[in-house]
Parts: structure tokens; C-alpha cells; sequence
């Protein structure tokens, strides 16, 4: 006896809107969670120059013109040079993130492979 073709349930559009907003809610959590605990943009250093001038901050002619067209000094451009990114990591960390990521794509993969068998069968198989 051949199993009833699958019937996937209708979702009703409130029932849409809901799903919708849920996972607007959540996308925008997970964007703006780091920067609400502090976990980004924290990594900043401070570098000291001896003097505020543009060959005493490591700027050439040209880097200088630039900073002129935006309007600059070397005086007003100071801390913006100065300051710098730290880009440093934690190999462990990057290590952990990547094992996440592979056994998350892992188990998609395994659940989608079952579902995409169980609907060829059903059409298919007859």
C-alpha cells in the first residue's frame, strides 16, 4: 500500500507575520548583543608620537593632502591617527568557532539528506 503524498501545513499570514518579526527580533539581537556586553570594538590602542606634526606622525605628502582635503590638521588629525586597532586573536577561540560552525553544517546536512530521501521515495517510488 503506497503512503498518502506528505501535506505540508498552511500557515495562516498572522501566523507569518509572527515568524517574520520573531526572526527580525532576533537578527537584530544578534548583531547588537556584542556591542551591548562589550564583546566589540573594545580593541583599540593608543599610539604617542613625539610630535604633532604630519613627519612626526608617520604621514607623507600625500597622506597629508588627503587628510587636508577632508579638512584636518595635523593637530585634529592626531587622535585619529594615533589611535589604532588591535586585530589580535585567540587561537583557541578561532578553533572553537570553526568546530561550531562544522558540526552545526554537519547536522543540517544530515537532517536535510534524511527529509530529501523520505520526498524522493514518496514521489518516486511508487
Amino acid at each position: 500500500m503506497a503512503k498518502a503524498p506528505y501535506q505540508p501545513p498552511e500557515q495562516s499570514k498572522f501566523g507569518q507575520l509572527v515568524d517574520s518579526l520573531f526572526l527580525l527580533v532576533l537578527v537584530v539581537a544578534s548583531l547588537f548583543a556584542p556591542v551591548y556586553f562589550g564583546l566589540a570594538g573594545g580593541g583599540k590602542t593608543a599610539i604617542t608620537f613625539a610630535d604633532k606634526t604630519w613627519a612626526g606622525m608617520g604621514q607623507n605628502a600625500t597622506m597629508q593632502a588627503q587628510w587636508e582635503k577632508l579638512g584636518y590638521t595635523a593637530e585634529t588629525a592626531h587622535d585619529m591617527i594615533a589611535s589604532r586597532f588591535d586585530y589580535s586573536f585567540s587561537l583557541p577561540a578561532l578553533i572553537v568557532t570553526a568546530l561550531v560552525v562544522i558540526v552545526y553544517f554537519v547536522f543540517v546536512f544530515r537532517l536535510s539528506a534524511k527529509e530529501y530521501k523520505d520526498v524522493i521515495a514518496e514521489r518516486f517510488d511508487r
